[in-house]
């Protein structure tokens, strides 16, 4: 059991020499080695509370129980090899040493190790960054771009020697031989494998001549091994990107965020290659197909036509061309004829009633009053009608109007 000096003065021997006093640095330094040499190395799970990250780049956190707290710190170096985020209310296990910070004279815990309990610290960051992706829209199906029916150029970004860039050229090789592929070559695991994976994806959209689609692949492996195509750059480049990207990582029962950003997932680099190309002799077959059914639609549509021309040759129209013309011109001619008796009977129509209007109005004329024995006498020098004898003297000029002719006279006497 170890103990302190300090309390070496309550010994009760009165021989022992006067007492030795110490400050309150003393102290604090003989307890900062005590704790620093009985637990150098402590595994400590609790609550974190009172988070904060200053710009320092440090973490400071509280751990808690239903009975205790223990202040701690975890100092930058170790903060930024962390993958999850740390805060409030997060259950973890620390892996540190105890110390004494002598300006508060207070014990805490400096944290070399973390982990989140009940959850590996991947598991954890793997969910809080899909949780935050997918919030802002990545995964949503409306930004899948389709793949194109036939690549001609397919860009691969995968490690140069792996086994997936083989079995992927392999199978590409078996289905179809009519695309170039464009290998570029990352890392795809270790520290610096997203940043690469993510500027080679940024490149091959600056192409100038870019190809048709993009495959990110890379063979199995731990989570740790994939944990590149999980990194945020990652997944951002792959979302920005304008040529559509098929992800193969891994295999079938391993899921990282590059799958789930992707257009389309490929569950291992062979079905990647069967989902950008085509196979050949499938190909082959369908075009067979499709020849047989356009040779039998076009012999079904040459059937149908030669019996609608017959059906045509054998109407009346074609076998008596010339009868509709003359049953035309016979139609003219009875319309004419009608036209014909029609202008008959309104000219005589219309020559009774000029008939009738001049008898009416030889009826009311007044030269068929002269004709009945009447005259009609007018001054000659005035043209005036002569209606009584008052308007005539002795010795003027009178012209009298006749049923046929007249006469002029002189007024020889003026009387009643």
């Amino acid at each position: 059991m170890v103990q302190l000096d300090l309390f070496s003065h309550l010994d009760d021997d009165d021989d022992q020499p006067e007492q030795q006093i110490l400050t309150v640095t003393e102290v604090t330094e003989q307890i900062k080695e005590l704790l620093e040499t009985s637990f150098p190395n402590v595994w400590i799970e609790g609550e974190i509370s009172n988070f904060s990250r200053p710009r320092s780049g440090h973490c400071y956190l509280t751990l808690k129980d239903d009975e205790a707290q223990l202040p701690a710190v975890i100092w930058r170096s170790t903060a930024s090899r962390l993958r999850f985020d740390l805060h409030d209310g997060l259950e973890v296990v620390c892996l540190g040493h105890l110390d004494v910070y002598p300006p508060r004279g207070r014990y805490q815990l400096i944290v070399r190790e973390i982990e989140p309990k009940g959850i590996g610290a991947l598991e954890l960051a793997f969910r809080q960054l899909r949780d935050k992706l997918a919030k802002e829209g990545l995964f949503e199906p409306g930004y899948k771009k389709p793949l194109p029916a036939f690549s001609r150029r397919i860009a691969v970004v995968t490690s140069a020697t792996g086994a997936a860039i083989r079995d992927f050229l392999e199978v590409l090789r078996r289905r179809w031989r009519g695309a170039d592929v464009w290998i570029v070559p990352v890392r795809v695991q270790g520290e610096g494998a997203a940043e690469e994976i993510a500027a080679a994806l940024e490149d091959v959209n600056r192409l100038a001549d870019r190809p048709d689609c993009i495959v990110v692949t890379r063979g199995g492996g731990s989570l740790e091994d994939l944990w590149a195509f999980n990194e945020e750059v990652v997944v951002r480049a792959i979302f920005a990107s304008k040529i559509p990207v098929v992800s193969a990582i891994g295999h079938e029962i391993d899921v990282t965020l590059s799958d789930l950003v992707a257009d389309v997932r490929a569950l291992t680099p062979s079905e990647a290659a069967e989902l950008v190309a085509p196979a050949a002799d499938e190909l082959a077959a369908r075009l067979g197909q499709v020849q047989k059914r356009m040779a039998a639609g076009l012999r079904g549509r040459v059937t149908t036509m030669q019996a609608r021309l017959d059906g045509m040759a054998r109407h009346r129209v074609f076998r008596r061309p010339l009868e509709l013309v003359f049953e035309r011109g016979r139609r003219l001619d009875e319309l004419a004829s009608r036209q014909d008796r029609a202008m008959a009977r309104r000219i005589e129509a219309a020559k009774a009633q000029l008939d009738s209007m001049t008898a009416q109005l030889d009826s009311l004329s007044p030269l068929a009053v002269l004709g009945r024995g009447y005259s009609i006498t007018e001054r000659v020098d005035t043209g005036k009608v002569v209606r009584s004898a008052d308007q005539l003297q002795q010795g003027d000029l009178i012209r009298t109007k006749l049923g046929r002719g007249g006469a002029v006279s002189r007024v020889e006497t003026v009387g009643e």
